[in-house]
């Protein structure tokens, strides 16, 4: 199927002005998705951009874009948070369903996929997609504070991720601690797809297991989790750059996924 992509601008939080791309067939989409980046990224990151792009060629119409401050977007990222990351995928999602369609599923990765699992419910799709989420939003505070104790101590400082340094307030660590996603997540009854690796670097692999709710989950207590299904991406490392058939096995399976929970049919075997 062929593919064709769009640049595309809509308004954020704060009145910033946020980029993004959209994926999608050359004919009518299958539906739409909403792809969130993790924190520090940005839209073209290699594996979001592989996924998207063999995402369109089965069919989906798929918009990627830059939180605020990061990538082509506006914004002070030293400003932002996780409140903010919200607000910014809302303003995505009202935007796919004012100029396409209201997107169906959620795809998220790392701190875009804790973003994506807070607003499921809310947003009433049919699905939601992680990639190597966190289960909370605590350890990536603590992990800042670690990184430069000016932040908590004299309320700003740097913090060097990817080889690339960040400007960061103390109000984003506030707002990290502010929420408890834990919480969210177990009450989330949207179903939930979720890759992650074993050896992930930078999000242990327990918190797929939280996520799903494999970690207090048995025959015992009763307490299943039936809508949720864990993918485990044995020896990827957490930006899925360093095994080249990963995306596409995501990508194969999201689409798989996906099509059964509209109740569509799967795509013909080429074997």
């Amino acid at each position: 199927m062929s593919r064709v992509a769009q640049r595309v601008q809509f308004q954020g939080h704060a009145g910033n002005m946020l980029a993004g791309i959209l994926e999608q067939p050359s004919s009518n989409a299958l539906g739409y998705m909403l792809f969130s980046h993790c924190f520090t990224c940005n839209k073209d990151l290699k594996a979001i951009v592989r996924i998207c792009r063999s995402l369109a060629d089965r069919g989906w119409g798929v918009l990627r874009y830059d939180f605020s401050g990061l990538g082509n977007s506006q914004g002070d990222f030293s400003r932002t948070n996780f409140s903010t990351n919200r607000e910014d995928m809302l303003a995505a999602v009202a935007f796919l369903t004012q100029h396409f369609q209201r997107p169906q599923f959620l795809i998220g990765h790392s701190f875009g996929g804790a973003a994506s699992l807070s607003l499921a419910d809310e947003l009433v799709v049919a699905g939601v997609v992680t990639l190597g989420a966190p289960s909370d939003t605590y350890h990536l505070a603590a992990l800042l504070l670690q990184m430069d104790e000016n932040i908590g101590s004299i309320g700003h400082g740097q913090v060097t991720i990817g080889g690339r340094t960040y400007p960061v307030l103390k109000q984003m660590v506030d707002d990290f601690r502010s929420h408890d996603l834990r919480s969210m997540v177990s009450r989330m009854k949207t179903p939930l797809l979720a890759f992650h690796s074993p050896v992930d670097e930078t999000v242990g692999y327990h918190h797929a297991l939280i996520n799903c709710g494999f970690d207090q989950a048995s025959p015992s207590s009763g307490r299943t989790y039936p809508a949720r299904s864990l993918v485990t991406l044995h020896g990827a490392n957490h930006l899925l750059t360093n095994q080249d058939a990963d995306c596409p096995y995501v990508a194969e399976l999201i689409d798989s996924w996906s099509r059964r929970q509209l109740g569509l049919p799967q795509r013909a075997s080429h074997s």
